[in-house]
Parts: C-alpha cells; sequence; structure tokens
C-alpha cells in the first residue's frame, strides 16, 4: 500500500476527524487522526503491520514492543508478520512501565511500533524503558506521522503515512480564541 491508499482507507474508515481537537500532547489541531477507526478490522490491521515489517525487510528483530494503549493492535500485527515475540509498555504512575510479566531480555533487538506519532513522546519513553531494560532498539516505526519527526530519540522513525498537522499552542489557538469547543480524544485523557 502506498500513503494514499492508507489516506483513502483512513477517510473511509471515519480515521480523520475535522473539528476543534486537544491532542495527547496538550497542542490543539483542526485535524484529529483516529487510527483506531481503521484498526476495528483485522484484515486492514494485519496488512498495515506486513507494510511496517517490510520497512525492515533484512533488519534482524527478536521482539516488538508498543505503547498502550494506541499501539497496541499495530503492534501485534507487525510481531506476527515478523513472527517476533509483542509485548507492550504501559503508564503506571505517569510513566512508561511494563507490567504483566512482560520484559525484555538483554541483547535482545527491539522494533518500537506506535499507531500514531506527534512529537513523539510516548515512542521515546518507550525506547528508553527497552534500553534501560538492556534491549538494543533498531527501529522504531508507525502508522502516521503527523508530526513531521524523522528521529525519536536518536533512532530514525519509518511510517506509513506522513501527514502535516498544524498545532497549535493552547494560548495561540485560533479555534479557542473564536470559542470554538473542544474535544480530547488522545489517549492520556479518555
Amino acid at each position: 500500500m502506498n500513503e494514499e491508499e492508507i489516506l483513502e482507507i483512513l477517510q473511509e474508515a471515519g480515521a480523520i476527524k475535522k473539528g476543534h481537537f486537544q491532542l495527547t500532547s496538550g497542542l490543539h489541531a483542526e485535524t484529529y487522526y483516529q487510527c483506531a477507526a481503521a484498526l476495528e478490522s483485522p484484515r486492514l490491521t494485519e496488512r498495515m503491520g506486513d507494510e511496517i515489517a517490510r520497512l525492515y525487510t533484512g533488519k534482524p528483530i527478536d521482539l516488538v514492543v508498543s505503547p498502550a494503549l494506541g499501539g497496541i493492535i499495530l503492534g501485534f500485527a507487525t510481531a506476527l508478520a515478523l513472527d517476533v515475540r509483542f509485548i507492550w509498555a504501559e503508564r503506571a504512575q505517569g510513566a512508561m512501565t511494563f507490567r504483566r510479566g512482560f520484559c525484555v531480555n538483554p541483547g535482545e533487538r527491539v522494533l518500537v511500533v506506535e499507531d500514531v506519532v506527534t512529537t513523539g513522546g510516548s515512542v521515546a519513553e518507550v525506547i528508553e524503558l527497552v534500553e534501560r531494560s538492556g534491549g538494543e532498539v533498531v527501529g522504531a516505526a508507525c502508522l502516521m506521522n503527523r508530526g513531521g519527526r524523522e528521529l525519536v530519540s536518536d533512532h530514525d522513525l519509518k511510517s506509513l503515512v506522513t501527514v502535516a498537522t498544524v498545532a497549535f499552542d493552547p494560548k495561540e489557538c485560533p479555534m479557542c480564541a473564536a470559542g470554538n469547543a473542544i474535544e480530547s480524544p488522545g489517549s492520556r485523557r479518555n
């Protein structure tokens, strides 16, 4: 699948929304990408996982790790395509951690997979957690890069789709100034 095909699929799935949104990063935007709407389809999710796995053809990977909650489904699909183990990190007391008995074994080569990246904050936290655990991060990937990032924590960020998202500091948001109601669909608030 190419970027245009993926964007069309996301549009058809209702994953591209217009309005006034507070992003997980705290910034405000007129467009919100809710990739979970597209990930409702197991076959489509499997195809996207296959596409992410193709980005790493020839790279040795032992484990896929995703931040909860958004990255879990896509991370699993990518691990399935790579035929490797899969775990996720989740927030506990405000910090990413491994729970449920999950761990990274020393020396394991890890691919970090997220659904949507804006600032790269969650991916960076997972990369740090993996490295503290003794794993070797071989890359980071996402379905959608809406922040234009090329690197996260000195690791290349590969994406299936890159979109330009205009985001505003809440103090400078024209939608706030106009009195428009705001939605907060981000995973840290709902």
